[in-house]
Formats: structure tokens, C-alpha cells, sequence
């Protein structure tokens, strides 16, 4: 009891912290996005503070109730929260994969084969923003057709845990096909970050390069808003990778363990929280109008 209360106030602490600071980022840019430079940058952050503020709602929240003993969601309920947090959980891996993208896109010369792929206009993006939302959805259908709330069920198994819904036996055939599509998109959008993230890397290089060789103090201290704003890039793609690949192992191992390893469990909980939470953080301690945001606030 002690255990679930200690829990539940941490799934209750973190989820505030997540949810204040993805509404912070949210409102921010939306209101330098209303702006007269609409920069594609901007949108996409945008819709990546969206996607983790529904992912916090759709898992930190029930989660944060469960652990207090309160999982009256019903199945209707239970299957449109499991399914919007594993929607939410596929829009953050693509919006992460976009970003990464066109900020390799946006600091390459205008000559080359990655500048002449920048979008002309922030709008531009919507459809690809659409594109990974009707993606992941159709992704995660699977889930509504076997979903079931556990006060529905004349079972104890239960009683001492914290789960909210129970999956009921799928049909094996369609179970790997929704799941080998999953780990096909995941492997396709950290593929595409893994390249432009190479990308970007070189093209810091060079420009390191570039700057080691200029005479002037002054200019050598200078750092362009796009060299800025793609090490800021990086950072979150390793934030997420970070978050992501950890997420995953000890996923696998509390699968493979033939023991009740809660402690996994609670491990693998948090982790899938852990992006959604410090991504913003990241962005206010790296982006120069949000830290004078919050300075303005005070």
C-alpha cells in the first residue's frame, strides 16, 4: 500500500512537471508561431509538445490513479486511453524524426541536394503532420478490439497491481502483423534520424572547421541561430534515443524474466514518460525566447 502511494504521488509529480512544461513550450510557440516569420522549425515543436501532452494525459494519468487504487475508466474508456497513448507514443517518434530532418534540411547550403528540399513554407509540413497521424493511428487499431477494463473482469489477478485495462488474447497472426508494422515505422523514422543527424554532425564540423580558421575575436564567438538551433536538434534526438532504446530493454526484460519483476515494470512505466518530460525542459534551457519567456514571467 505504501509502495502504491509512494508511486502514484511520483506518476502524480512528474506528469504536472511534464504537462506545465509542454503547455509552457506549447503556448510559447504558438505565439511566436502567430508571428510574421512562420518557420516550419516552429510548427513542428509545436506538434511534438501536443503529442507529449496527450501522451502524459493518456499514460501518466491513469497511471498516477491506478497507483491510488482508482481504475473505474470502463472499456470504452480503457480503449480510447491505451489506444490515444500508443497513438501518441508513434506521433512523438515521427515529429522527433521530422524535426531531425528539416533542420539537417534547413542549416544545408541551398546549392545542395538536402537545400533544395526545404519547404518553402511552414504549411507545407501539414500534410506530412497529417500523414503521421492517419500512419499511426491505422497502426494501432489492433488495440480497440481487445481491450477491457479489469473491474470488468471476474478475476483477482489484479488486486495487486496497479493495471487500469487488461489485454484480452489476440489472434497471433494479426498480433505480429500490427506488431512487425510498428517496429518497421520505428525503425524507418530512427533510420531517417540517424541519417540527418549524421548530416548535421558534418555539416557542424565543417563549420567548426571554417570558424577555427577566421581571425576576428569577435567573429569567432559568434554562433549562427541555425548552428545553434541544430546542436539543440541533436541534443533532443538523443534525449529520445536515449529514453526510447532504454525504454526497450527493459521492456524485453521484464518479458523474459519469469519472475514478478515489479520493479521493471515500474522502471519501464516511467521511461515511457521520460521523453514527454524532460523534452521541454531541454528546449527552455536551449532556446534563447523561451528562457526570456520565462524570465518575463517571473
Amino acid at each position: 500500500m505504501v509502495l502504491d502511494l509512494a508511486k502514484g504521488t511520483t506518476f502524480m509529480f512528474l506528469t504536472g512537471i511534464g504537462l506545465a512544461g509542454n503547455t509552457f513550450v506549447l503556448v510559447s510557440y504558438i505565439y511566436v508561431f502567430r508571428g510574421s516569420e512562420k518557420k516550419p522549425i516552429h510548427l513542428i515543436l509545436i506538434h511534438l509538445a501536443s503529442a507529449n501532452i496527450l501522451m502524459l494525459f493518456t499514460k501518466g494519468t491513469p497511471r498516477t490513479t491506478a497507483s491510488f487504487g482508482l481504475r473505474n475508466l470502463g472499456d470504452v474508456g480503457c480503449k480510447i486511453v491505451v489506444y490515444l497513448g500508443r497513438v501518441a507514443r508513434g506521433l512523438s517518434i515521427c515529429t522527433t524524426s521530422l524535426l531531425t530532418v528539416v533542420q539537417a534540411i534547413t542549416i544545408s547550403p541551398r546549392a545542395s541536394r538536402w537545400g533544395r528540399l526545404q519547404p518553402r513554407s511552414a504549411w507545407h509540413l501539414l500534410p506530412l503532420l497529417l500523414f503521421c497521424w492517419i500512419l499511426n493511428s491505422l497502426i494501432s487499431m489492433n488495440l480497440l478490439s481487445y481491450i477491457k477494463n479489469t473491474n470488468s473482469l471476474n478475476t483477482s489477478v489484479f488486486s495487486e497491481n496497479d493495471n487500469y485495462c487488461y489485454f484480452l488474447p489476440e489472434n497471433w497472426i494479426i498480433g505480429r502483423i500490427f506488431t512487425g508494422l510498428m517496429v518497421f515505422r520505428d525503425a524507418v523514422f530512427q533510420g531517417a534520424m540517424g541519417g540527418a543527424s549524421g548530416h548535421m554532425v558534418f555539416l557542424l564540423h565543417k563549420h567548426h572547421q571554417h570558424v577555427l580558421h577566421l581571425q576576428t575575436s569577435k567573429l569567432l564567438h559568434r554562433t549562427p541561430p541555425e548552428v545553434k538551433a541544430a546542436k539543440s536538434v541533436l541534443l533532443l534526438m538523443l534525449c529520445f534515443l536515449f529514453f526510447y532504446w532504454a525504454d526497450c530493454i527493459i521492456l524485453l526484460h521484464s518479458l523474459s524474466s519469469l519472475l514478478d519483476n515489479s520493479a521493471s515494470v515500474s522502471a519501464h512505466e516511467f521511461l515511457t514518460l521520460g521523453y514527454a518530460i524532460v523534452h521541454p525542459f531541454l528546449l527552455i534551457h536551449r532556446d534563447g525566447y523561451l528562457v526570456e519567456s520565462c524570465r518575463a514571467q517571473r
